[in-house]
């Protein structure tokens, strides 16, 4: 421990997972008292979450699910917590045994949490005991976003992508990390992204998995990009045929299937009574994303088992951070900061285009918000790469920052 993590608030102290029984108890209490909606004959996931799955789900939530067995998993890797900015920040902290490994700082999105990396971070750690070579060796963190999991709530307003990334770069200096890498997707992407604005020169290099390009269109700003018609661009005619349907799926997910953000985005208070009170309704908001945003054909759980995805979900119940989580939307919102950073990233960028993400803009595109030295598109997978396909993931980290290493 270097000195700059003792003492006061800058104190970097253990932290171990422990939900007391009476939680456990009281969660499995509300799950048996469930007052379930009716949903229309043949509707399936038509209107929102199947109401056969949601039973099914939560049947096993109750009877089947360990909680135990997961929080061993997530104590099996060092964990910590210290306070930045006034804000409790967890992380999971694991040194490589090879010495000179390259600092990663692997960050989650919404509705995930750091238990999305709990496959990855062995092989990006000790990629030797994982059928690599120790060339591709990590120090890695991974922190819990402020107001996500065991970071616990936001007591205060203003904590948007920027704030957070610049909370990431004090926690990297307190580490004693001069020089480190990012990835990231989902919020990840876009707090790596603010990251690799507020602290480039430390960062060797950016790699995402939730990729939002600018089209040529006048006067088009990053915010602007995220929420346009991909196809009024001027250059939608040039597009490979694949390029042209990326671009209309996109069209589709932002008409059909943001009701979630703009109720985050604008009212996320209202949302959270519920949430926070029904696990049930937690479940049934978080489970349709797994299945919307995966490559299941669906059904989930082609993509993920009832363990994994209710481990995460848990992480939410246990901690009461579904309405702080939730917040984010509404507070990068307010400071323009959905989408691209409003500056160019100058840091070398690798990006990874899984199929079923629904942002997959043309790499010329994403050239115009980022610094783009590497460009994967990935045979299979989706949003959350990192628990569906870890594989494909650390494999293509390894390869992009082979370069960057120095």
């Amino acid at each position: 421990m270097t000195p700059s993590m003792r003492g006061g608030r800058r104190r970097i102290e253990p932290f171990r997972i422990r939900v007391g029984d009476s939680v456990l108890v009281d969660l499995r209490e509300r799950l048996a008292r469930t007052r379930w909606p009716d949903a229309l004959p043949g509707s399936g996931w038509d209107y929102g979450t199947d109401l056969a799955y949601a039973r099914e789900l939560c049947e096993y939530w109750r009877e089947k699910f360990d909680w135990r067995s997961q929080e061993a998993a997530l104590n099996a890797f060092p964990n910590f917590r210290t306070e930045i900015d006034g804000q409790n920040v967890h992380f999971i902290h694991v040194r490589s045994p090879v010495d000179d490994a390259l600092p990663l700082v692997l960050i989650h999105g919404w509705p995930g949490s750091v238990y999305e990396f709990v496959k990855a971070i062995g092989p990006l750690v000790d990629p030797e005991a994982h059928g690599g070579s120790r060339r591709d060796a990590f120090h890695v963190v991974c922190p819990s976003l402020p107001g996500y999991g065991f970071s616990g709530p936001t007591r205060e307003p203003g904590w948007h992508p920027r704030r957070i990334a610049q909370a990431f770069a004090e926690l990297m200096k307190r580490l004693g990390y001069a020089r480190y890498g990012v990835q990231g997707g989902d919020w990840g992407s876009t707090v790596g992204s603010n990251l690799a604005v507020v602290d480039a020169s430390s960062i060797a290099g950016l790699h995402i998995n939730l990729v939002t390009g600018i089209p040529p269109q006048p006067d088009m700003t990053p915010t602007r990009a995220f929420f346009s018609d991909w196809r009024t661009s001027p250059d939608f005619d040039q597009l490979s045929e694949a390029e042209r349907r990326a671009a209309t799926e996109w069209v589709q997910f932002r008409a059909t299937g943001v009701g979630y953000g703009a109720i985050q985005s604008t009212k996320p208070q209202s949302l959270g009574y519920g949430l926070n009170d029904s696990p049930a309704g937690l479940a049934a908001w978080i489970v349709e994303k797994f299945r919307a945003w995966s490559d299941c054909g669906g059904d989930v759980e082609k993509s993920f088992t009832k363990d994994e995805m209710l481990a995460n979900i848990t992480i939410y119940w246990v901690t009461e951070t579904i309405n702080s989580a939730n917040r984010l939307y509404y507070e990068a919102a307010r400071a323009g900061l959905t989408g691209p950073t409003p500056e160019f990233v100058t840091v070398p960028t690798g990006c990874a285009i899984f199929p079923k993400e629904p942002s997959r803009p043309p790499r010329r595109w994403a050239e115009r918000a980022f610094n783009v030295v590497h460009w994967s598109e990935m045979p299979r997978g989706g949003h959350f790469a990192a628990m569906e396909v870890p594989e494909l993931l650390v494999a293509d980290v390894r390869r992009f920052f082979r370069t960057l290493r120095g």
